[in-house]
């Protein structure tokens, strides 16, 4: 039996991250986004990736990282985002988790005050989870402090198997395409579990038909450009605290589905609410998922370059795993069936 490498697994609000601090292989480039961009099909990184990702060790919705050097002195580590279509360019409850497990894991020392930085590069830039800890040093809380995230493009007609559909184009460190399930027609598609297999079927339409759209390039760096995931919105109005109430899916890559309210989208629904002025200043976004967990988020600060979203949760550990290969395996790396 070949041991390959131990991961330590979390949830964020139920949504996986496998983390894996060493990886067995080596991660060439000389920055987060140049190793993403060199993690193509065939090397070692992408099998091990396809190893710890697909069945029978992970599942077709199984999300995680590799732990990188960071880009500079600035930040504490890097990370290569991954699920089973390969590499991701941002991941906001994966974030999330990397606190939380940085700070338990003593990778970080914990601040006195109980509340710690802990500063990570990601292939979209560098981000920061703010966590919170009680007495005991046990995390309580993570703040994910995004990139500038904005509103790219309003009410864009998608031509789908329920006929068209009005999408908007936001950018939270990936670009999603926001899509508010009141307006796809009968018959009804709210964001419940039952609708699932639906959701995710449209969710792939909606990203296939946007794909050639001018707006989905990222301005600045190619490797960013393209539809990451289709955020499907239930809107719930405010509650009484005054805070905005939504629920969302996301189907994100090749029909994976985000069981968190997604770290990064909800980062992207925040800088297109807030552009639209039906989010204050000041005012939180309540943003549930389809399996009923809850982030909140608001706008921290704005910048030429968009809005500063924060998105607080909590993330915890739920496994340390040893992965192996029996040389008389023929499955490996594995199989998904979606």
């Amino acid at each position: 039996m070949n041991t390959i490498c131990t991961s330590v697994d979390f949830h964020t609000a139920g949504e996986p991250f496998r983390i894996v601090a060493d990886p067995p292989v080596e991660i060439p480039g000389a920055s987060v986004a140049q190793r993403r961009a060199l993690a193509v099909p065939g090397s070692e990184l992408d099998d091990l990736r396809r190893l710890l990702c697909f069945e029978p060790r992970g599942h077709a919705d199984m999300y995680g990282g590799f732990i990188t050097p960071p880009d500079d002195g600035g930040a504490d580590f890097g990370v290569l985002f991954w699920h089973k279509d390969g590499f991701s360019t941002a991941c906001g409850h994966g974030t999330m988790a990397l606190g939380a497990w940085a700070v338990s894991s003593r990778i970080v020392a914990a601040d006195p005050s109980g509340t710690t930085e802990v500063t990570i590069d990601v292939p979209s830039g560098r981000v920061r989870a703010q966590v919170h800890t009680d007495a005991e040093g046990r995390a309580t809380s993570v703040d994910f402090v995004n990139v500038p995230s904005r509103l790219v493009a309003s009410r864009i007609t998608v031509s789908t198997s329920r006929g068209p559909i009005s999408a908007d184009l936001a950018w939270g460190g990936a670009i999603y395409a926001l899509v508010d399930a009141a307006d796809l027609g009968a018959p009804s598609l709210e964001v419940v579990p039952e609708n699932l297999t639906a959701l995710i079927s449209l969710g792939r339409e909606v990203k296939a038909g946007l794909a050639d759209h001018p707006d989905t390039v990222h301005p600045e760096d190619e490797r960013l450009s393209g539809v990451y995931g289709t955020i499907f919105v239930d809107r719930f109005g405010a509650l009484p605290s005054g805070e905005l109430h939504q629920r969302n899916v996301t189907i994100f890559a090749d029909g994976q589905v985000d069981r968190s309210p997604c770290g990064s989208g909800t980062a992207a629904r925040v800088a297109a609410l807030h552009a639209k002025g039906e989010l204050r200043s000041r005012q939180s976004l309540v943003h549930e998922s389809i399996v009923g967990t809850r982030l909140r988020a608001k706008v921290l600060e704005e910048t030429a370059g968009g809005v500063i979203p924060v998105v607080t949760g909590s993330a915890h550990r739920v496994a340390t795993s040893t992965f192996e290969v029996d040389p008389l395996d023929d499955l490996v790396p594995g199989f998904v069936l979606r």
